[in-house]
């Protein structure tokens, strides 16, 4: 055999062995035939029945007579999330900048994280519903959650749906362990591996994280200041046929930005000709000073799908999310969290959470949020424009500000540099798919107003590469 064809083969096992690492073929499942294989790949059938017959002596694969090739079971490797798809720079990967700022030493400086400082939170309020908790029924703090979900914080969460214009029935709203695990479960249920799913370009980075566990093909579309570009958004639609599509409409993250409504009924528009399903992540909706168009309003909750959390306005410790959608989906996502996590989410957390939301703590809480962080994103700016960081927009609420960087400056550089010196940025391209924000660094503000940060950032934009 030449050493060409030898590549070749070689080339073939790496394809075939990479698929079933990633679980886009399972045990017991048929590869392709020899001739079609050999079609697909532009190779000779030969070069496929060596890779073949090579693969079977290691034990991956085996021959069944008259009937092709199968996986051996118990054969494939663990899941390697960091190694499916294209291989990144890892300052620019979800994974490890997630890890960089879960993992973060307490003493380092956390400007790109996303979350409010510990001081930001609510604090008493969260301390006197604990107390308040340890006296309760015995049962609470025992049992399993109900597959549903507190009866109590589902109805808050209707009436709040209601002073919205979001007319909700309670067999239409679910509660889950985290606003992450609600898109998780609705993952599971809409897709399966090879499926093509839209999200913006950039977008916030967890969503490429747990899409790529999701084995599914990522296509970005370009984000604007009122939105999805919609030109892009309708020839993605035709050319690749996504099953989803998931979005912040409101305080955008990375971006800030918000839906407009001409582009909010448009895209609807688009989407139910193209019979796609939306995903509205709607996490940032308590710092918005008024509310920017919904599409789980303006669709009625037929094609989106609305989910949150409390993680961002309470307690990143006490997680609770919800999922509201059409009736028949609920029924099969609570199914699916009753196999997956047996139950909703704790009893203690939402019970938390309900005693918090339900006093009128809350309301003032957010309000004093708001005011914090729009002196904060203003102050913020001002310190950051002598070094030629310039935000792209100015947002109307929440806590981020996604800023271009002066000409010539790459943020992964700009992120290494900041990491060995204990600040952690968030690069633009860790929420780009198409690695086109080299130039972009998100700033969480609430967590940037320090002299050690801007310091540090000088030092960088000035460090020799």
């Amino acid at each position: 055999m030449t050493e060409a064809a030898t590549t070749r083969t070689e080339a073939l096992m790496a394809a075939i062995t990479a698929r079933i690492a990633n679980r886009a073929l399972g045990a017991g499942e048929r590869l392709p035939s020899v001739r079609g294989f050999a079609e697909t790949m532009h190779v000779s059938p030969s070069t496929v029945v060596e890779a073949y017959d090579r693969l079977a002596a290691q034990g991956l694969i085996h021959a069944r007579r008259g009937a092709g090739f199968y996986v051996s079971g118990n054969k494939a490797p663990p899941m390697a999330l960091a190694d499916m798809g294209v291989r990144r720079d890892p300052a620019v990967d979800p994974f490890w900048v997630s890890r960089q700022s879960l993992d973060a030493d307490p003493s380092a400086l956390m400007p790109g994280c996303g979350w409010l400082p510990a001081d930001w939170m609510p604090q008493a309020a969260l301390r006197r519903a604990l107390r308040a908790l340890a006296r309760t029924d015995s049962a609470l703090l025992s049992h399993y959650g109900s597959t549903r979900g507190s009866t109590t914080l589902r109805r808050l969460l209707l009436a709040r749906f209601a002073e919205e214009g979001l007319e909700a029935a309670p067999d239409q709203l679910m509660l889950t362990g985290s606003g992450t695990q609600a898109i998780d479960l609705i993952c599971r249920f809409l897709l399966r591996p090879g499926d093509t799913v839209l999200v913006d370009d950039p977008c916030y980075f967890n969503f490429q994280a747990l899409l790529r566990a999701h084995q599914v093909r990522l296509i970005g579309v370009p984000f604007t200041p009122n939105g999805p570009d919609l030109a892009a958004f309708e020839a993605a639609l035709t050319a690749e046929r996504p099953r989803l599509y998931i979005t912040n409409s409101a305080l955008h993250n990375p971006t800030g930005a918000s839906l407009s409504p001409q582009t909010a009924h448009r895209l609807l528009g688009l989407a139910a000709a193209h019979g796609v399903t939306i995903i509205e992540d709607d996490i940032f909706a308590d710092f918005e000073p008024s509310p920017a168009p919904r599409l789980a309003i303006l669709d009625g909750l037929d094609r989106v799908i609305r989910i949150g959390s409390f993680s961002k306005t309470l307690s990143a410790s006490v997680r609770c999310g919800y999922i509201a959608g059409r009736t028949d989906w609920i029924e099969g996502l609570v199914d699916l969290q009753v196999a997956t996590s047996f139950g909703g989410p704790s009893p203690v957390a939402t019970e938390v959470i309900a005693s918090i939301l339900a006093g009128g703590s809350y309301r003032k809480h957010v309000e004093e949020l708001r005011r914090r962080l729009s002196h904060a994103r203003q102050a913020v700016a001002d310190r950051l424009a002598p070094l030629g960081i310039i935000p792209w927009i100015m947002p109307r609420g929440g806590f981020y500000l996604w800023c271009r960087l002066p000409e010539g400056q790459d943020s992964a550089d700009i992120a290494r540099y900041c990491l060995d010196r204990g600040v952690v940025i968030a690069p633009g391209n860790v929420f780009s798919v198409a690695q086109t924000a080299g130039d972009f660094i998100r700033f969480n503000v609430a967590q940037s107003d320090d002299d050690r940060v801007m310091a540090v950032l000088r030092d960088a934009l000035s460090a020799p590469r």
